[in-house]
């Protein structure tokens, strides 16, 4: 196992250009951000709405093109690569997104969603995917028999398992959540944090964890980038930052903490 990082921000820059009264001006919704994350490791990006982190993790994707900067993982600059190519390695970064209901399409079966990558990326057929779908689900905690039912028979956690088991069908090397139980009770986002940490063991799996939420990235997350207006304003080992925070900012996020929830960790 080698010491480099399995993924290496730097200085990445995503613009959007936008119409503001009737002029077109550059939106910075990404401005200069470094960051990175280690093997097995689970790094944090927190940040009011607006912030940019949602932002770097679609531009990390691909969803988006970065404006300048690189995104180094393994080692292979994505930012240089063609659309072929890229899908290549997106086998190996897969996404798990905020809203449970929206990502998943509401015709398909769910032993079809969760399928869908290894019939993508694998040349798997149908039949065989399936039954690979049927181990993931149990692997997330769905029974097994999930496969021949649709999306709007399970609850908000349901589907969220749904979303996981399906990022997980291409063995990614690293799975980007962005805000992954923000729209959940607290009782089911505790058990999906449980999840996920439980298949980072087994796995080996890399986490960029993406929240508003600071209890939550302190949880999951062994170092947090703590974005601000697109910049990095504070970066590094997050019961540091929880601590002793060095940036206003940070500090401004933390105070609005409820008292006895920062006492309990």
């Amino acid at each position: 196992m080698t010491d480099s990082p399995l993924l290496r921000v730097d200085n990445l820059a995503t613009h959007f250009t936008i119409t503001d009264n009737g002029r077109k001006r550059v939106l910075k919704a990404v401005d200069g951000v470094s960051f990175e994350v280690g093997r097995g490791e689970t790094v944090g990006i927190v940040g009011e709405s607006g912030s940019g982190k949602s932002t770097v993790a679609r531009t990390i994707m691909g969803l988006e093109p970065a404006a300048s900067g690189s995104i180094l993982f393994d080692g292979i600059d994505l930012t240089t690569l063609g659309a072929r190519a890229y899908r290549g390695q997106r086998r190996r970064i897969q996404m798990v997104f905020q809203d449970p209901f929206a990502s998943l399409n509401p015709r398909m079966r769910i032993g079809e969603i969760v399928a869908e990558p290894l019939l993508v990326h694998d040349g798997m057929r149908l039949r065989a995917g399936i039954a690979e779908a049927r181990e993931l689900l149990e692997r997330v905690g769905l029974p097994a028999d999930s496969v021949e039912r649709y999306p709007h028979e399970f609850s908000g956690g349901q589907r969220q398992r749904i979303g996981i088991a399906r990022a997980l069908a291409s063995k990614p090397d690293l799975m980007i959540a962005d805000e992954p139980v923000s729209a959940l009770d607290v009782s089911i986002q505790a058990q999906l944090l449980n999840l996920m940490k439980d298949l980072q063991r087994d796995l080996g799996l890399s986490i960029l964890f993406i929240s508003h939420d600071l209890n939550v990235v302190r949880y999951m997350c062994t170092r947090t980038v703590v974005m601000y207006h697109g910049k990095v304003v504070e970066y590094g080992a997050t019961d540091d930052l929880w601590t002793d925070p060095q940036h206003d900012y940070t500090r401004t996020l933390l105070s609005a903490i409820p008292h006895l929830a920062r006492s309990a960790g």
